[in-house]
């Protein structure tokens, strides 16, 4: 999940009782770029949070760097970001929790023409993004087949649509990257591979990226940050029942490519916001990140809160139910 743009999530009066005052003023949040990201882009398009007095509007932001470091240095309030990288903002010190899910699987290995097996990565050029998932994916690929990540050359990129050039001019020789870019460049690409879903290596189900938020703002507007993963949960019923509808809105403006792969991709990475069941995934990969050197101690449970998912679930039982992807 790469970053190109922050979102300011902004409030108006409205959120009943004495939560109405705190609920005033804005929070600023970053988002990516693949359909894990789907329910926040969905959640924009139609203001899906108006009843609860919420405004969500996006600006832009260069690159991927900004995604991590804009939420570690309080310039924004949350963001929507690969675990990964949250686990390296944890491990850096910085005052953050996860408190919902992003989407599910969706991130793949693809290769160019010739490049069909593991052994025939050696000494290629893979482009990816540090501190991503989409890093740790080639790594733990790798070393599956038991070949060492240094046996490859990496380019980091700036963002997908960057990444996704490349790779189509045969500037990297792999790439791993998300949906619907990992679908478009197969179906593009003449000759090219996809060596992986991450099925192969993680199992059905696991998590890409996750919603997370300054610890101190858990207790200071809790209604504001359950607005949030309200709209988001309202967003995954539409994209789960309505999904032509859905496409017609987000391909062009949100997503760069056609509704074919489009129609694809949004089968291969469900966006999901209740994310409780990948803690223990989440927490596992970081033996990943400790040994690429990224992070110097593993991140507790107290990393994760999911108390304000679980009240929206509780508050919102009807919604709940209507939802296909929950919480095993």
């Amino acid at each position: 999940m790469t970053a190109t743009a922050a979102s300011v999530l902004t409030f108006a009066a409205g959120f009943g009782g004495a939560a109405h005052a705190q609920s005033k003023g804005s929070l600023k949040s970053t988002h990516g770029t693949g359909f894990c990201n789907l329910n926040l882009f969905l959640a924009h398009s139609l203001q899906m949070a108006k009843e609860d007095g919420l405004e969500i509007q996006f600006i832009n932001t260069p690159t991927f760097a900004e995604q991590v470091t804009f939420l570690g240095m309080g310039q924004v309030d949350l963001g929507l970001m690969p675990y990964t990288s949250f686990v390296a903002l944890h491990n850096a010190g910085a005052p953050v929790k996860i408190i919902a899910g992003g989407g599910v699987e969706g991130c793949a290995i693809v290769s160019r023409p010739g490049l069909t097996t593991p052994a025939s990565l050696k000494g290629k050029t893979l482009g990816t993004f540090q501190l991503d998932t989409l890093e740790v994916m080639p790594y733990d690929y790798l070393k599956k087949h038991g070949i060492s990540f240094k046996d490859v050359k990496v380019r980091y990129m700036g963002n997908t649509p960057e990444a996704v050039e490349a790779f189509k001019a045969g500037a990297i020789d792999w790439i791993c990257t998300i949906e619907p870019y990992a679908t478009a460049l197969v179906n593009d690409v003449p000759g090219a591979t996809m060596l992986s879903n991450g099925r192969d290596i993680y199992g059905a189900g696991y998590t890409d990226c996750v919603l997370a938020t300054r610890a101190s703002l858990i207790k200071e507007n809790p209604a504001a940050l359950k607005a949030v993963i309200k709209s988001m949960m309202k967003a995954q019923l539409m994209a789960e029942t309505q999904q032509e509808e859905v496409l017609k809105r987000l391909i062009g403006t949100y997503y760069k490519t056609s509704m074919a792969n489009g129609q694809i991709a949004m089968s291969k990475q469900p966006a999901v916001v209740d994310a409780r069941s990948q803690t223990d995934f989440i927490l596992g990969r970081t033996d990943s990140l400790l040994e690429m050197g990224y992070i110097k101690t593993k991140p507790g449970r107290d990393a994760i809160d999911w108390t304000l998912l679980e009240q929206v679930i509780a508050e919102n039982a009807a919604l709940y139910g209507q939802l296909k992807h929950k919480s095993a």
